[in-house]
């Protein structure tokens, strides 16, 4: 029996045991281990998010008769409460959206921006050299202007279907009789995942007692200063976070972090603008993979990867074998080291999307692959002729997925983030504000080459964010997908996307398998896993491994060959699925 079959025997011994216990170490974002998510099967609506919570409030909206948009809507309220430390009001995210009645896929950007007093040394020291990155995430200094509520406001105007105040009253709602609070943010809570969390008032207040301790498991946790900013926004719109009593509450908070100060202005809130981009997808087999093109990383290089594969032997091989993870870890090293050199906000550098996509350049890049032997560090490609030198980021991981599918055929994939655990820690309004500006580069250029992903005014941070919708030979979607996971996202999305395209498992047995994971540096495989049992064999390949935590998140809906649609819920976490 090969790893991935015992893998598959493990689960379904869940039932009378406990299988596949993970680590209890807990890493930004980790789990405390695996639950047993439910797979429903639905004809028509389905919605899958990172809390149960979150989930009922999708899911009523779209009995009420609201699209994805709306359930997408009420959806990021409810996340904002219960999974605080992942994404919120206070952050961004990049949604895809299929409209089924115009056949259109559009792609929506929500990613926060610098404020226009930055420059590009916002994160050097005095002799040039970058700050450490737990000096810069925690205070003011990392704040970017929020982007999810415009982002949403923009889509509603579009494809809304129910009034935009009912989609946030499952959110007051919750916020003023309150939640328990689960294992899982109890643990990031005492773990200290993020050095900060008890620096400032708000946050130490909120999520710790009064003598200091973490809030224990259970405890229920009301937060009326977010319904009522919830309130605002439902009655006067996404207008009431970037002007008003709201921004000031933002502008406050920041101001107030002396020992770390950011620049956010008045105007810099009141400028914000939400984006409508083109969407990029590439054909693989015979499918169509459909991704977020740039500010975010996730598209470009998750299709990169895709578009490299096509080129070698992975479909011959199983999908469990040492084989398949070199092959995938290889088109990784060097989907990245493009990734590194030329990704960035294409309002303010030139991004070479089309070339570094194009099928001659995928197929040269491809042949520096052997079958055999890891090639190591791999060197960026030069699809074009540009002066640019590879980005310096720490990208940490604290973000969430959700995917929905409503009634009427309409997909929606999006992935929301305050960048690492808890942001910035600072609180305005009952919310966590981002600390989305260290996914800029520390070091804005080398010997005088340019970081293309440096700090400037106005522009948007690189990210790896990497929601994707699929679709088949006749231009109907099949499939949504997406993950949190910093930048082991693109790795997280591409190897589940494989193993959905490569195998006949149903969607939650897939999200079952271990990960794998090369972002041109390492190949690693989670820790207390079957994957550890391909070690040897990757090393006898010249693979320097590491046995690690990989605490993916990936959500998924998909359609069945009965036309039927079903769900994948990331075991790692505590997502749930609610269908019909």
């Amino acid at each position: 029996m090969n790893i991935f079959s015992r893998a598959c025997v493990a689960i379904l011994a869940l039932q009378v045991s406990v299988v596949w216990a993970v680590n209890e170490s807990v890493a930004p974002e980790s789990a405390t281990g695996w639950q047993h998510p439910e797979r429903v099967i639905a004809d028509a609506s389905l919605v899958v998010t990172a809390h149960p919570l979150a989930t009922e409030a999708g899911f009523d909206i779209l009995q009420q008769g609201g699209s994805s948009l709306d359930a997408a809507i009420a959806i990021q309220a409810m996340l904002t409460l219960v999974e605080p430390q992942s994404s919120g009001i206070g952050g961004g995210a990049f949604l895809l959206y299929w409209d089924q009645s115009s056949q259109t896929l559009h792609a929506y950007d929500g990613r926060e921006t610098a404020p226009a007093g930055v420059t590009e040394g916002l994160f050097l020291q005095s002799d040039g050299t970058a700050m450490p990155w737990h000096e810069a995430l925690v205070g003011g200094r990392s704040v970017g202007v929020p982007g999810v509520l415009r982002m949403l406001e923009l889509a509603h105007q579009r494809h809304g279907r129910l009034d935009w105040p009912v989609l946030f009253e499952a959110g007051i709602s919750r916020a003023e009789q309150g939640f328990h609070i689960g294992n899982r943010l109890h643990r990031l809570i005492a773990d200290r995942v993020n050095p900060g969390l008890d620096r400032y008032s708000a946050s130490r207040q909120y999520f710790y007692d009064s003598s200091g301790a973490p809030l224990p498991a259970g405890t229920l946790l009301r937060n009326p200063e977010l319904a009522e900013s919830l309130r605002l926004i439902a009655a006067q719109g996404a207008d009431a976070l970037y002007h008003g009593p709201l921004a000031d509450r933002i502008l406050t908070s920041v101001a107030a972090a002396e020992d770390n100060p950011g620049m956010l202005s008045r105007m810099d809130l009141a400028s914000y603008s939400a984006r409508e981009r083109e969407p990029i997808c590439l054909p693989y087999r015979e499918y169509r993979v459909c991704g977020f093109p740039p500010p975010t990383s996730g598209g470009v290089t998750l299709l990169q990867i895709l578009g490299l594969l096509q080129h070698t032997p992975l479909h011959t091989l199983p999908h469990d074998s040492s084989g398949f993870a070199h092959l995938f870890t290889q088109a990784s090293r060097l989907a990245y080291a493009d990734r590194g050199r030329y990704l960035a906000d294409p309002d303010f550098v030139e991004i070479p999307t089309a070339a570094l996509l194009d099928s001659a350049y995928l197929r040269q890049r491809a042949s520096l692959i052997s079958s055999e032997h890891d090639m190591g560090q791999a060197q960026p490609g030069q699809p074009v002729e540009l002066a640019r030198t590879d980005d310096h980021s720490p990208e940490l991981p604290s973000t969430s997925h959700f995917v929905i599918r409503d009634r009427d055929g309409n997909l929606l994939s999006m992935t929301s983030s305050i960048e690492m655990a808890f942001g910035s820690t600072l609180m305005a309004g009952g919310f966590l504000l981002n600390n989305q500006l260290t996914d800029f580069s520390f070091i804005p250029e080398i010997n005088g080459v340019p970081v293309a992903n440096r700090v400037e005014p106005g522009k948007r941070p690189r990210s790896s964010m990497a929601p994707v919708i699929v679709f088949d030979a006749d231009n109907r979607p099949i499939a949504a997908l997406g993950s949190p996971g910093g930048s082991r996202i693109i790795n997280y999305v591409a190897q589940s996307l494989l193993l959905m395209l490569h195998t006949d498992m149903s969607l939650q047995d897939t999200l079952y398998q271990p990960n794998v994971s090369n972002r041109n540096g390492d190949t690693e495989l989670e820790e207390s896993t079957s994957a550890e049992q391909l070690l040897f064999e990757l090393r006898d390949m010249g693979h320097r491994v590491s046995i690690r935590e990989l605490n993916s998140g990936v959500h998924a809906i998909r359609q069945r060959p009965d036309g039927r649609w079903e769900s994948g819920v990331d075991p790692r976490r505590e997502g749930t699925a609610l269908g019909q």
